[in-house]
């Protein structure tokens, strides 16, 4: 039986491959709250990983928001980011855990860059300036594991996920993504009975989701791959690896779907004020389709069972 530690367990993405692992019979699941671990803490880090034998872990533990936190807190999401990143991932090599894999973000490649956008487009123009400092960070993970493994030998791996959505999501009206920010805002507009709801935008933009299970379930198969298979797909200078649909759409048409999912039957108003981020962010999948994964959920599917998670749990959620 191998020992796994989900860090980042209580988040989106993190619940999502606990619930998974959770139904395995062959795999000793370790977690750590934010209470019992402080992963922003050098020293706390190198003591858990020291006292656990740890086999593989999945770095799932990020600071995460929309374009609005973004853009508003530089400073916590590039400083928190790099060091939680850093702390698990060195204390993961000190320590002699052999696998690992690092969730980044798509923000990670360039603002123009050609779509759908390709693994070896890293680092080749200018980043969107909203979320600069999160894809900087996000960069840094991804050298971080590829250096252990050129200087170490390591098997540490990086996926990089497309939009994300799903339970366990963020539902902040100003600080959470897209997809929970209209989930919300529309379920208030039919709750107080108001006629108009305002969208952030022209809703031209370009944008391609996964649904979070969708997301855990890719985790867990490339983390599970035998060396050679993945290495058969990535380079040692390019070792991360997309995970999307490879499909998107307009947020117009996104902001148009999460209304019928509701029931909201009134007017749509596009603030044209607000920033649209990104022109296009669509996913080369290519290699992982090559591998052997495929995602399952459609979007209008995924968007339903996520509202129905919402009305479940809304109770919880800050105001």
């Amino acid at each position: 039986m191998k020992t796994v530690y989900v860090a980042g367990h209580k988040g989106m993405v993190g619940s999502a491959i606990v619930r998974q692992l959770a139904k395995r019979d062959d795999i000793n699941l370790i977690t750590r709250s934010r209470e019992e671990l402080d992963l922003t803490n050098q020293s706390d880090v190198m003591c858990f990983f020291s006292e656990n034998q740890i086999d593989e872990v999945y770095l799932a533990a990020a600071k995460v928001g929309g374009i609005h936190a973004n853009n508003t807190y530089p400073a916590d999401f590039i400083y928190e980011n790099l060091t939680i990143e850093a702390n698990i991932i060195h204390s993961a090599h000190q320590n002699g855990v052999e696998k690992l894999l690092f969730l980044g973000s798509s923000c990670i490649y360039p603002k123009h860059a050609d779509q759908p956008l390709r693994e070896d487009s890293l680092l080749s123009g200018k980043l969107e300036e909203t979320n600069e400092a999160y894809a900087i960070a996000k960069i840094a993970g991804i050298k971080l594991c590829e250096s252990f493994n050129r200087q170490y030998g390591r098997d540490y791996r990086s996926i990089m996920p497309t939009n994300l959505y799903g339970p366990n999501d963020n539902f902040h009206p100003d600080n959470s993504h897209v997809i929970p920010a209209l989930l919300r805002r529309f379920h208030e507009a039919v709750v107080n009975h108001e006629s108009q709801v305002i969208a952030w935008g022209s809703g031209k933009p370009m944008r391609e989701f996964l649904h979070v299970e969708d997301m855990a379930s890719a985790s867990i198969f490339i983390m599970e791959l035998e060396q050679a298979k993945y290495a058969n797909v990535v380079e040692p200078m390019l070792s991360h690896i997309n995970v999307g649909t490879g499909e998107d759409c307009t947020v117009k048409e996104l902001v148009q779907t999460i209304a019928k999912v509701i029931g909201f039957e009134g007017e749509i108003i596009w603030d044209t004020s607000k920033p649209d981020g990104t022109p296009r962010k669509l996913m080369e999948v290519s290699r992982l389709s090559k591998l052997g994964w495929q995602y399952s959920i459609r979007l209008e599917d995924g968007l339903r069972s996520t509202y129905d998670w919402f009305l479940k749990n809304q109770q919880n959620f800050r105001k």
